[in-house]
């Protein structure tokens, strides 16, 4: 999961608290070990490998996981698509110099993606064409933010929060009862705050263009790729949602980059906090 991670936890004693928070860092690494599209043996890589041949068995977590995927895939019309991680087989923001995949080069890849055609239940799943994928890139990283909060709680904590590169949750209010002040990092301005969400039992997470990317001509090509062009999203700079778990607020930041235009409805209909940035630097404050 790379990035910078914290945990902070108030009001509990030195000793519980570092109890606490190795148990919650062993989970973290447990969630990359099982999930990491890295390892050779990863759940994600054992499905992955056997793609275009027979199912591979899942426990109940990994089911869970792919049944949080599948909604979100009907949420965004099929716009998220755990199968569309084979684009970064074109796309290599670090390259220099910046390149822009062809049609030629993308078209192969497209072929490769549609959830709606992976064969999965409780029991195993099965990618029907070698050469596919899954990735549990925009909701992994999230649903380890999540236990970590679950973990906690369960060691009597109340007061804290779980900070996972940026994707945060909080698991009740500070001390005093006030609550966590956190920070929208501004997409063009780095280590510049644009704006803060209270939190006291929720969760922030944030989707930009800012992260991996890269300037070629005068625009700007990012990570968030578009499942049916495979091409960079270009409505939004970045979009912050605050919601009561980290996977929820992780989703529906993702899902909005991606259906552009319509994610303001989109994030209303969800009933949740939020604030984007268009790509002309217009601030859309949060609705709630």
């Amino acid at each position: 999961m790379a990035g910078e991670h914290e945990i902070h936890i108030a009001g509990a004693d030195a000793d519980s608290a570092r109890r606490a928070a190795d148990d919650a860092i062993a989970d973290v690494a447990r969630i990359e070990a099982k999930y990491s599209r890295y390892r050779d043996d990863s759940i994600l890589s054992r499905i992955n490998a056997a793609a275009g041949k027979h199912a591979v068995a899942v426990d109940d977590e990994t089911h869970a996981l792919l049944r949080y995927a599948d909604q979100c895939h009907a949420q965004s019309d099929g716009l998220f698509d755990i199968t569309s991680g084979v684009l970064r087989r074109a796309w290599n923001f670090r390259r220099e110099p910046p390149h822009v995949p062809s049609h030629a080069e993308l078209a192969p890849l497209l072929e490769l993606i549609g959830w709606h055609d992976v064969e999965w239940d409780e029991h195993g799943v099965r990618l029907p064409r070698a050469g596919m994928e899954i990735d549990f890139g925009g909701i992994g990283k999230e649903y380890a933010a999540d236990r970590v909060a679950t973990i906690l709680i369960g060691h009597g904590l109340r007061h804290g929060f779980v900070n996972l590169g940026g994707d945060v949750r909080a698991l009740g209010p500070q001390v005093d009862g006030t609550p966590w002040r956190v920070g929208i990092r501004h997409p063009r301005a780095q280590d510049v705050a644009l704006a803060g969400f209270d939190l006291v039992d929720g969760a922030l997470a944030t989707s930009g263009d800012y992260e991996r990317y890269f300037d070629l001509d005068g625009k700007r090509y990012c990570h968030v790729l578009d499942p049916r062009t495979g091409m960079p999203v270009t409505w939004w700079q970045s979009v912050s949602v605050v919601a009561p778990l980290c996977v929820v607020a992780g989703s529906c930041a993702t899902i909005a980059m991606l259906r552009e235009a319509d994610a303001p409805s989109f994030l209303d209909a969800q009933g949740v906090a939020w604030l984007g940035v268009a790509a002309d630097g217009t601030v859309l404050p949060a609705t709630r």
